[in-house]
């Protein structure tokens, strides 16, 4: 909105004429009225006077508040591309830098020209680009302020990779507080640093720790997918599920226990009891190996609680309870080595 339409807006929203505007601010009605239809603007000495009249601030006076529509901020990104590519980068800076002179709180707008003059000046070879990298920063440090957590975030990825570019790791480690502490993202690029910056062994923890969540989420999802096929009787997808979830745990070295568990649920709903008896039998071999994962290189640098014994001959003797549930494995009375190991005794001798 111009000044005119701002003025026009609340001079009615006060239910107040043009000419009581024009007595309070001592000028005349003519040129209230010119304002408001855009042949004249005020003087600047009677900005102030006329915000505080219409009880509102020089920002909405201006329309520094003035929000754009996402159609629009696409309009702008359109045509700033089509200017790259048209015209100098300066054409296309100057462009970009009066639109947000323009819209000056939009932060969408401000982030998003910036990432893209950022990237045109990372990719191509552009005369002096280093001349430009002030001001997309001060963009990137105005968008720091947002409410919205996906502009911000970016923001304070975009000046992280600047300052890393730069060789500058503690300020770029400084961007990283914008970050949510949830966000992987946030600890490889901490590992990152600690990488750049002789900390080794904080560098192997982090990215050892990346590691070791990305197995537990992966898992889960499989988990839940598996489950979901199961569920939708596709008994293809629950076998193919498995599989991957002992390729998984093998490959990022948890050990045999957690290798062959998944497939018990499988094998009961199939009441196949060859690969019941042996997921059984494998499971009670390697309880007291399952948090052999620990021992991994993998995750060297990482600090895990030691398992009681008393812990492990819980666990066994809760299997073994498990494995005799007759309503759940019915089927296997007639196998002898199911007999054999669910009358076994349920305490585990450790070494």
């Amino acid at each position: 909105m111009k000044i005119g339409e701002v003025i026009r807006e609340y001079r009615k929203r006060k239910n107040m004429t043009q000419e009581e505007i024009a007595n309070c601010l001592g000028v005349t009605a003519p040129a209230v009225n010119k304002w408001e239809n855009g042949n004249s603007q005020p003087d600047i000495m009677l900005l102030a006077p006329i915000a505080r009249l219409l009880n509102i601030t020089l920002d909405t006076l201006l329309s520094f508040e003035e929000e754009l529509t996402a159609e629009e901020i696409n309009s702008f990104v359109y045509e700033i591309d089509g200017k790259l590519k048209e015209e100098t980068y300066e054409e296309a800076f100057q462009w970009a830098k009066g639109k947000i002179e323009q819209y000056p709180n939009c932060e969408q707008l401000i982030w998003q020209m910036a990432l893209i003059l950022d990237a045109w000046r990372l990719t191509k070879d552009i005369p002096d680009s280093e001349k430009y990298e002030g001001y997309i920063n001060d963009c990137y440090v105005r968008a720091l302020d947002s409410k919205d957590d996906n502009i911000r975030n970016r923001a304070a990825d975009s000046l992280f990779g600047f300052y890393s570019r730069k060789e500058q790791y503690g300020k770029a480690e400084e961007y990283l507080n914008y970050l949510s502490s949830q966000n992987p993202e946030r600890k490889r690029k901490q590992a990152f640093i600690y990488s750049k910056t002789n900390r080794v062994n904080e560098a192997y923890k982090a990215y050892e720790e990346l590691l070791f969540q990305g197995y537990q989420m992966m898992n889960m999802v499989f988990q839940d997918i598996y489950i979901l096929a199961m569920q939708d009787k596709d008994r293809g997808k629950a076998y193919i599920l498995v599989e991957k979830q002992r390729k998984l745990a093998s490959i990022f070295e948890m050990g045999e226990y957690h290798e062959v568990s998944w497939g018990l649920d499988l094998a009961a709903a199939e009441k196949d009891m060859e690969a019941t008896i042996e997921i059984m039998e494998r499971m009670l071999a390697s309880v007291d190996k399952i948090s052999d994962f620990t021992k991994s290189t993998l995750y060297a640098h990482m600090e895990f609680k030691k398992l009681e014994d008393k812990f492990i001959t819980e666990l066994h003797k809760n299997l073994l309870d498990n494995f005799r549930n007759e309503e759940t494995y019915s089927y296997m009375k007639k196998s002898k080595r199911w007999q054999k190991l669910v009358s076994s005794n349920s305490n585990l001798l450790i070494d």
